[in-house]
């Protein structure tokens, strides 16, 4: 790892990425670059100064000479806010994802078990619990043991008599100025349409409202699998909701709306029947202190052990290339 120096010559380091290398090592001919992407995570806007004394020149030179790290092979370490070319001049407002936070089945959970983290239960016992006012209750994945008591939890196996997930992820686009109505359509080229959701493979996969998984395109060198969604083909994740009143208290989108992308997580088989990943990834026998709940027991406060792998799930608008970056904490009752 270096800094590469800005103070003087403009310096280009570019690499190649995972396919981009897996061609080249074919020697076949295959390899030709055809697309590049720049980013600009690194940078700090605060730095303009359009006050300096010493004129116009000296405006953004701080941000000209910041000091970068020189550019990674491993596609999960930079790039994480790419730049985009947009033809059109027209444009006053540009859409954007949202995580939406308006219902309780998909709100990030929020107690210090895991602050403002989605919770996935990765087998069976800990999606169901030892106690639940029923085995109805059971299987809708109210887990009282662990104190995940709905709010942000996500059931991560399929468990007998559940038609859908318990909760799930729910990520809204659209324009969020509430200066222009909800009522109004958005511009077609502004819709998203496809979706890539990227997440360890080792640790689960997206599944849609019927706990159906999706379909996993690529899996690179860093165990991140991508998953391709469109509307068409994929109508159980993508759901348009263009110039639908009545999502209007459903979504936090204020102004025009394109579509929304709704998902769970099914735990992998290795996190189901093994605790290996949990001490390598994560943190194994930590204490985890009980919720309060309706007929429960034991008493809220006590504690009781689990391990935990704490990861984010990547979502990216294809059309618009904006992007969101969602917590998560895998549990698994020890």
């Amino acid at each position: 790892m270096a800094f590469l120096d800005n103070s003087g010559d403009i310096i280009l380091d570019a690499v190649l990425t995972d396919l981009g290398r897996m061609r080249l090592a074919r020697g076949d001919g295959s390899f030709k670059i055809t697309q590049f992407a720049l980013g600009d995570d690194e940078i700090d806007y605060a730095q303009y100064d359009k006050d300096d004394t010493n004129g116009s020149a000296y405006y953004d030179l701080n941000i000209l000479q910041t000091p970068i790290l020189e550019a990674f092979t491993n596609n999960t370490s930079l790039l994480k806010s790419k730049l985009i070319s947009l033809p059109r001049t027209d444009l006053l407002h540009l859409p954007i994802l949202k995580l939406n936070q308006n219902r309780t089945l998909n709100r990030l959970h929020s107690t210090g078990n895991a602050l403002n983290k989605f919770i996935v239960a990765v087998d069976k016992e800990t999606a169901q619990g030892v106690v639940a006012d029923s085995d109805a209750a059971k299987d809708a994945g109210i887990i009282p043991n662990l104190g995940l008591l709905i709010d942000g939890y996500i059931n991560g196996v399929n468990v007998p008599g559940t038609i859908q997930p318990t909760a799930h992820i729910r990520i809204d686009q659209g324009i969020d100025n509430e200066e222009i109505s909800p009522t109004t359509r958005l511009d077609p080229t502004l819709v998203e349409t496809q979706y890539i959701i990227e997440m360890d493979d080792r640790l689960g996969f997206p599944v849609d409202n019927r706990l159906q998984p999706a379909a996993v395109n690529f899996v690179d060198d860093d165990n991140i699998a991508s998953y391709y969604l469109t509307a068409n083909t994929n109508s159980n994740f993508i759901n348009n909701i263009q110039g639908d009143t009545s999502v209007g208290n459903d979504t936090e989108i204020k102004g025009p709306r394109g579509t929304s992308l709704r998902f769970a997580i099914g735990s992998s088989l290795e996190l189901q029947q093994s605790d290996f990943l949990f001490g390598r990834l994560g943190k194994k026998s930590q204490s985890w202190v009980l919720a309060s709940g309706t007929g429960v027991t034991p008493t809220a406060g006590t504690t009781t052990t689990v391990h935990y792998i704490d990861t984010t799930i990547r979502v990216t608008g294809v059309v618009t290339g904006y992007r969101l970056d969602i917590p998560i904490r895998l549990v698994k009752k020890a």
